[in-house]
């Protein structure tokens, strides 16, 4: 067994997870955490990060590297997405990475993937665990700046990509642009769902979906909305993990919560405050994704899985 760590800083977050590897490829976790950090804090508008953003990233991925230490973690990797990719002074953050992981692993910083290897990592991750006849598959990695649509099957125990797509729009980067009121007034929600499907019209011009036979959904947006629509008072990712929601029921929930304020989606029992603010944004790319995958591949359902990209990342670590 390896003790491995990934890392995965995002726009809205930054996640954790550490977990044992054999030689055979089999992933057993040991712990996994969330904060939200909100890194692409006006990225969008200014093409940089902002001082606190790149503070609260730093004071989060202090405690992690605490916890790697504490746990005897051999190998990390710790990537950056969507924000990282746009930012100009992204040089700030990487110094502040290196100093940080370079207790755990020596020279280690992390690292900018593009959209492409973000899909596939995502699928990896998400795909492990399901049943192969249930492929193939289509996996969406709604996060704040981007979201990933990936097609592809499970081989021999081996994921296969098909094709994939990182589109420029997620739940921070939507809401910014689209959705300043509180609660989002209609003709906000009408903009900010063609700019949706403006963008995600790329990521469908560039990947066939009409093959799919399963729809994963992975990442907090969609965890939530699972999570809401179970009726949960507290989030509990056992009960999360492999759930799934109709499409016509997840439509309805977005519609509900994309209209509502802040306040009142923190009365939904599993709502994290960090997301609340933004999830109005990812309930209106949500709904876009689901009418494309309805139309182009007759699909009536959403799977909703925990492991996701943290899972990739971890996996890549033991050859």
């Amino acid at each position: 067994m390896t003790r491995v760590a990934a890392v995965d800083c995002g726009t809205n977050s930054i996640r954790l997870l550490i977990a044992d590897v054999d030689d055979a490829g089999t992933l057993v976790d040991v712990e996994r955490d969330m904060k939200v950090v909100r890194l692409g804090q006006g990225v969008d508008a200014t093409g940089e990060f902002a001082p606190e953003a790149i503070e609260r990233v730093r004071v989060e991925l202090a405690g992690y590297v605490d916890r790697m230490v504490a746990a005897g973690v051999e190998r990390v990797r710790m990537v950056a997405t969507s924000a990282t990719r746009d930012a100009r002074n992204r040089d700030a953050f990487f110094d502040m990475t290196a100093e940080l992981l370079g207790r755990v692993q020596p020279g280690c910083v992390a690292e900018v993937i593009t959209g492409d290897e973000e899909a596939r990592l995502s699928f990896r991750g998400a795909v492990g665990g399901l049943d192969p006849a249930d492929g193939p598959f289509v996996v969406t990695d709604l996060g704040g700046g981007s979201t990933e649509v990936v097609v592809g099957s499970v081989s021999r125990g081996e994921a296969v990509v098909a094709g994939a797509y990182s589109a420029d729009i997620g739940c921070v980067r939507l809401t910014e642009r689209a959705l300043p009121s509180d609660p989002p007034m209609l003709e906000e929600r009408v903009r900010a769902e063609a700019i949706a499907a403006e963008e995600l019209a790329k990521a469908f011009d560039a990947v066939d979906v009409s093959l799919a036979r399963t729809w994963v959904g992975v990442a907090g947006t969609l965890t939530t909305f699972a999570a809401v629509h179970a009726g949960l008072t507290e989030y509990d990712p056992e009960v999360i993990h492999h759930s799934r929601i109709s499409l016509a029921d997840l439509h309805v929930l977005c519609g509900k919560i994309a209209a509502m304020t802040v306040d009142e989606r923190m009365t939904l029992g599993p709502m994290h405050p960090g997301r609340a603010d933004v999830i109005g944004g990812g309930a209106l790319v949500t709904r876009e994704l689901a009418r494309q995958f309805a139309d182009r591949a007759g699909i009536t359902e959403m799977v909703v899985s925990e492991h996701d990209i943290l899972d990739g990342i971890a996996l890549g670590l033991v050859p």
